[in-house]
């Protein structure tokens, strides 16, 4: 019984998260309706070299879209990586966060109408003195913006990995990811790929032979776990 009562009572904290990030995220619309985004400043080059490549050749619609930080953006292949799909499409770029994802749908992800929306994005803002919370928010606010005009379309949440080189931002990690799992569960259209686990050795620490170097950034064995786990949810 006392399970029972703290689950429901913990269902009920993130229910009131998930209300309080749907209001930031319907206020945040009118807003950028109104005056525009300034992360489109901040990520200027990076925009404008996305749109000069849909300039030479726009990607079919009805594909799959990675998005999000550096991790997606030095995924070096990742358009040939899963053969069955048809169109694979990568828009990555390095120290990006959710906020910034959420900021840009109307850039990063509505000109290419995909079917699935692959997003990596969390752990920038977190290092950067982000909360869980606000993490739950950005994602929330980023899957109002894409579903309320491309409906149709799932989005999929890779978990933040678990990184040596950060350490000190474990715990919040896992609340993060605990946060959005939870709220994904609710909700047939969105879908969780945990990689944070599957990084993690016996002793729950990370495995050095998934990083490059400086421990951060994910080595060819690190890509080869990423695309076993992720291939996995990239139904039709």
């Amino acid at each position: 019984m006392l399970g029972y009562l703290a689950f429901a009572s913990m269902r009920g904290r993130i229910n009131r998260r998930v209300f309080v990030a749907g209001l930031a995220a319907t206020s945040w619309a009118r807003a950028w309706a109104q005056s525009g985004s300034p992360a489109e400043l901040r990520w200027k080059a990076e925009l404008d070299a996305f749109a000069a490549a849909d300039r030479q050749q726009l990607p079919a619609p009805g594909g799959v879209l990675f998005v999000g930080s550096s991790s997606v953006r030095m995924w070096t292949g990742l358009e040939y990586t899963f053969p069955e799909q048809s169109v694979v499409i990568r828009r990555g770029f390095g120290g990006s966060r959710l906020s910034d994802c959420a900021d840009l749908v109307h850039r990063l992800v509505l000109p290419y109408r995909p079917r699935l929306v692959v997003l990596y994005a969390g752990e920038n803002d977190l290092t950067e003195g982000a909360g869980p919370q606000d993490l739950l928010t950005h994602f929330v606010r980023f899957v109002q913006l894409v579903q309320t005009a491309l409906p149709n379309t799932r989005i999929a949440y890779l978990s933040i990995k678990p990184s040596p080189s950060r350490l000190a931002h474990m715990m919040t990690m896992r609340e993060a990811n605990l946060l959005i799992q939870t709220h994904v569960l609710a909700h047939d259209d969105l879908d969780y790929i945990d990689v944070h686990t599957a990084m993690l050795d016996n002793d729950g620490r990370p495995r050095a032979e998934l990083y490059v170097r400086d421990q951060l950034h994910l080595s060819a064995e690190g890509y080869g776990l990423w695309r076993q786990i992720v291939s996995a949810h990239l139904r039709p």
